[in-house]
């Protein structure tokens, strides 16, 4: 029925991959491609025989579009599932562009050298327009909306889980549940133990970029930003327990600020345990979080990079991980003239996905919804030529497509609010 490119290999892709092959009767040809084609031979091999999916391999380097469009224009896909970094969905989009293909990712855009001058002029004008100074975000990829509209392709922009599948649970509640929604509470749990004293459960560079970054959230029509972990709650977590969290800035807010007529308020929120929190403050005081190349032994090397290659891989943590994730979304608004509160969410388990997919949950809770959200457009049902986030598709198909594949929803129509 279908034949898909992946760029990527790593534990977010393996996962999706794999979810790909077990609905091969829409995934009917499938190549995955990588820097590392070594990588994906194993993946590939790992599959023979268990999928009626027909798997191939390739090299690329996702940096280069010269090599991308080689490649896509040799396989001829139907759709292009980015799960590499987020450093490369402009170069890849750019390919898409080039060979008339429909693009996918699961995370927006963000550029691996933030001392780049040409990036750097527009980021600094970016942080006092928007209000917010967040190294990602969607302006870059918003840009190439009348590109891809004039093309006739759709690019859809964020579909994991957070962002993605977060941005689904509010469009299903303002199809379903709401006439107005006022407030929303994202709240990410991971309440898994995976035996380190310091580890990341996704990429290294990019989750520590992230969470020490500063917070940020929608409120009354602009941002308010704050530094970073300043906003601290605690949460008891459906399967998981009493948590701490901490407020963040993330990327779905800004998406939701635009689709959600009238919110008045967006938070996220992320758990996060003391001894995480103590390792991440002393790598950021001693430097070793900068992404601003230094000099080590006549050699340039950036701290976070090698720092990466210190930290155990993500991909391996799955034997290791132990206990729950629960995601979802906490709303305020008005149904029917009336007040009214709704919660809607996902709880994972990491060791019930190790054994299907090898993978702890943070990989599988984004390579889930990346299959989904591919089989939405290859089916049809999230097909409109721009760019576009989530929420502004159907959620309905969508989330009966996580209930079937591993992501069933939970719901709770009187939850206890966060203050």
């Amino acid at each position: 029925m279908s034949r898909v490119l992946v760029i990527g290999c790593g534990g977010v892709a393996s996962v999706a991959i794999q979810k790909c092959c077990q609905a091969d009767e829409v995934f009917t040809e499938l190549c995955i491609a990588s820097r590392t084609k070594e990588k994906c031979d194993v993946l590939a091999e790992k599959l023979k025989g268990k999928t009626k999916t027909v798997l191939t391999t390739a090299k690329v380097d996702a940096d280069d579009v010269d090599q991308l469009i080689e490649l896509i224009n040799d396989y001829k896909p139907d759709l292009v599932m980015n799960i590499a970094l987020p450093y490369q969905d402009l170069t890849i989009m750019d390919a898409c562009l080039a060979c008339g293909v429909n693009y996918m990712d699961t995370a927006n855009y963000e550029p691996e050298d933030t001392d780049d001058p040409k990036w750097r002029a527009i980021y600094e004008k970016r942080c006092k327009e928007e209000g917010f100074s967040a190294y990602f975000d969607y302006s870059w990829q918003w840009a190439y909306r009348k590109k891809f509209e004039d093309a006739g392709l759709t690019a859809l922009l964020g579909c994991g889980f957070d962002p993605g599948v977060t941005q689904a649970y509010c469009a299903y509640a303002l199809k379903h549940e709401f006439d107005q929604i006022n407030t929303i509470d994202i709240l990410d749990c991971n309440g898994g133990d995976h035996g380190y004293a310091f580890a990341t459960n996704f990429n290294p560079e990019i989750n520590l970029r992230e969470v020490s970054a500063p917070g940020s959230y929608w409120e009354n029509g602009h941002w308010v930003e704050i530094p970073p972990m300043d906003i601290k709650r605690e949460y008891n977590f459906d399967q998981v327990g009493d948590k701490d969290m901490y407020l963040l800035h993330h990327e779905e807010i800004e998406s939701l600020a635009k689709t959600i007529p009238g919110v008045k308020r967006i938070r996220f929120f992320m758990t996060f345990g003391q001894s995480y929190l103590d390792h991440m403050r002393c790598l950021e005081d001693v430097g070793m979080l900068s992404t601003t190349p230094i000099q080590y032994n006549g050699q340039e090397i950036v701290p976070i990079q090698f720092l990466k290659e210190l930290l155990p891989d993500p991909a391996s943590l799955g034997p290791r991980t132990k206990g729950k994730t629960n995601i979802g979304c906490i709303f305020t608004g008005v149904k029917d003239g009336k007040e009214k509160t709704y919660y809607i969410y996902n709880v994972c388990d990491h060791q019930e996905c190790y054994h299907e997919v090898g993978s702890q949950a943070i990989s599988y809770t984004t390579g889930v919804p990346a299959m989904c959200g591919a089989m939405m457009m290859l089916t049809g049902k999230w097909i409109r030529p721009g760019v576009y986030t989530v929420e502004e598709f159907d959620p309905d198909p969508f989330l009966d497509a996580l209930d079937r594949y591993g992501l069933p929803r939970s719901e709770n129509h009187d939850p206890k609010l966060v203050d």
